[in-house]
């Protein structure tokens, strides 16, 4: 097969890989507080800084979320990939999955949910809208507030090092982390950019 030319044909589906898997908190802190992992996660707007996360409406996490209005995003990391699967598989109904997988609550500075505190990068959320799509609903939120773990800043560049983390991500039914560096944004027209300088 001429890999140019030729591709298989399936039919439509969610081929959309990989995606981050993420650990969505929800609930009050400390009180029905709960996790839920999510793949089909991402951001839609930078202006207001708006995000999206996918849920079907049998989930335990959807009427937490639809009855608060809240919810953080907490990225994960290679060290948290059973507790995300295991948070994937099993229901909030029957278990405290902070409790069974040992993570930490933290409390939140604008919403009710609470932090991972295991996780990189914690977004708190605000839902601003839910769209009925078929099997899934679509939470479109506004990012409140953003934090991130210092054990990760270079103190002599401020650089944010998330790849030290090696997070974790999700493909077409498997966990993987992320791989080697390629480049920076923008990095295939750097050179170019430097030569009309000269």
């Amino acid at each position: 097969m001429d890999r140019k030319t030729k591709k298989l044909l399936w039919k439509p589906g969610t081929m959309l890989y990989p995606v981050p898997a993420v650990l969505v908190s929800c609930g009050k802190f400390n009180a029905t507080q709960n996790l839920i992992t999510v793949a089909w996660t991402g951001v839609c707007c930078t202006d207001p800084p708006l995000c999206t996360i996918a849920l079907r409406r049998q989930r335990h996490s959807f009427d937490l979320i639809r009855a608060g209005g809240e919810f953080v995003i907490n990225l994960t990391t290679a060290a948290m990939a059973r507790a995300v699967d295991w948070c994937g598989v099993k229901s909030g109904r029957d278990f405290d999955k902070f409790r069974e997988m040992k993570l930490t609550p933290l409390a939140a500075k604008l919403v009710q949910a609470p932090l991972v505190a295991e996780s990189p990068v914690n977004l708190e959320c605000r839902v601003r809208e839910v769209r009925e799509l078929g099997s899934h609903h679509l939470f479109i939120a506004e990012i409140l507030a953003v934090h991130a773990d210092p054990s990760y800043f270079d103190a002599k560049t401020g650089y944010f090092n998330l790849a030290a983390a090696r997070p974790l991500c999700y493909c077409h039914g498997h966990y993987y982390e992320m791989g080697r560096y390629i480049g920076k944004f923008g990095f295939s027209v750097e050179k170019k950019r430097s030569s009309k300088r000269r």
